[in-house]
Order: structure tokens, then C-alpha cells, then sequence
């Protein structure tokens, strides 16, 4: 099965030109010329690996990726003419699998792309990698961010909304790490309207009263004052 590329590129030719490119090179692909559309395919797709350029008209491509990388491993290779060294680095820290400036050599982006694929483990497809990585066991618990599913110590499904669940997959994806507020709004910014700092207290707390045995005492999601939260659970 060809692997399912997301070009995000606003540049109409550019993007035509690397679209043909690599669909001759046996790739599957999607095209998206803002975030808002690169974002609304990677939750309707099922998409393999992201070519990421920076300039977008309406959000910029280090926002864009660290929104990504919140909420999922997807490959992310950003493409751009950004040359400086810092640009470089802050998509690097912010967890991007790669970087190539403009003007480029098509064959070295396939030989980046193939390997990165080749990187992500067997079957490299979402469902594959969710199946390996994303089963979270902790004190009865079990979180499943391929199946969308929560249930406890007796296999009850517990309901959470989508913000609910994309915040606790963020905090159990780092255990023992202090999530600022800021990050976790990128793991739920889209499911909610202009989310705010208060909004993720207020999710926190009604996590809490679904999986704390003492919502009031929490021992799963703590709270780290003046920095964020925290998974302080084990993670089995």
C-alpha cells in the first residue's frame, strides 16, 4: 500500500511541482495550503508523514508542528526557505523528525521521506503505530488512543469528551514531566473555541473527578504550582 503523504505548502506551484513528484515516486498524497486544512486532514485522513513548510497565511509552521507533536508521533518533515540556524533548531526542539531548506534536490527529500517512513516501524500507518505505542496502563486504567477509549479496572468504558481525552493522552504520553499550560492547549486547541489557560483547569478537574479515587487528593494528574501538570502515575 503507497504511503499517504500531507503536503502543506501555499505556494501553488511549488506544490504542484513536489504533488508530482512524488506521486510519481509511488506516494500517495494530500494537499493543504493553510493550517486550518492541514489540521482538518490529518483528523480526517489517515496520513503517514507531513511535509510542513513554515510561511503559511494563517498560522506558522513551528505552531502548526508543535500542535501536532502534542497530540501524536506523525512524521513531521519541515520543508521551507527558512535558512537560519535558529529556525532550525526551534522546529528540531519542538519535535519535528526533520528539516530541508529551499531550494532542494527532489531525490535527497524521497531519501529523507523513505527513511523517516522506514524509522516509524512496521506497517508505518497510524493505526500500526497507535496499536505499538499509544496503550496506556496505569493503577486499573486503560487508555487506548487508537480505539479513542478509556476504561477502568473492570473494562467499563468511562465517557470523556474529545478535549478530555486528547488532554489526558498528552499528559500520559510524558509521565513524570510538568506539561505547561501553553502545551496542553496545543493538544486540545481544536476542540475548543479560543481555549484559554482556565480552560485546561477546568478540564484537569473534570478528569480528575473521572479516574482520581480522591478528586480533591489527586495521585494521577498533579498539579505542579506556578508550571503546569503532571502524569505522576506509573505507566505499566
Amino acid at each position: 500500500m503507497s504511503k499517504h503523504l500531507l503536503i502543506v505548502e501555499d505556494d501553488e506551484l511549488v506544490q504542484s511541482l513536489l504533488a508530482a513528484y512524488m506521486q510519481n515516486e509511488g506516494f500517495k498524497i494530500s494537499l493543504a495550503t493553510t493550517g486550518k486544512e492541514m489540521l482538518a486532514c490529518i483528523d480526517s485522513e489517515s496520513i503517514d508523514l507531513v511535509l510542513l513548510d513554515l510561511g503559511l497565511p494563517d498560522e506558522d509552521g513551528l505552531v502548526l508542528a508543535r500542535q501536532v507533536r502534542a497530540r501524536s508521533s506523525l512524521p513531521i518533515i519541515v520543508v521551507t526557505a527558512r535558512k537560519e540556524q535558529k529556525d532550525r533548531l526551534a522546529a528540531l526542539e519542538i519535535g519535528a523528525d526533520d528539516y530541508l531548506t529551499k531550494p532542494f534536490d527532489p531525490e535527497e527529500l524521497v531519501l529523507r521521506v523513505r527513511n523517516l517512513l522506514s524509522r516509524s516501524g512496521d506497517g508505518n500507518t497510524k493505526e500500526a503505530l497507535r496499536e505499538r505505542t499509544e496503550i496506556f496502563r496505569f493503577r486499573g486504567w486503560v487508555l487506548d488512543t487508537g480505539a479513542h477509549s478509556l476504561t477502568d479496572e473492570k473494562g467499563e468504558k468511562v465517557a470523556l469528551t474529545r478535549a478530555e481525552f486528547n488532554l489526558l493522552a498528552a499528559l500520559a504520553r510524558a509521565p513524570n514531566r510538568v506539561l505547561s499550560r501553553d502545551y496542553l492547549l496545543d493538544a486540545i486547541s481544536q476542540d475548543a473555541d479560543s481555549p484559554t489557560d482556565r480552560l485546561i483547569d477546568v478540564l484537569i478537574s473534570r478528569v480528575r473527578k473521572k479516574i482520581e479515587a480522591n478528586p480533591k487528593k489527586p495521585e494521577i494528574l498533579t498539579t505542579v504550582v506556578g508550571c503546569g501538570y503532571k502524569f505522576s502515575a506509573r505507566i505499566e
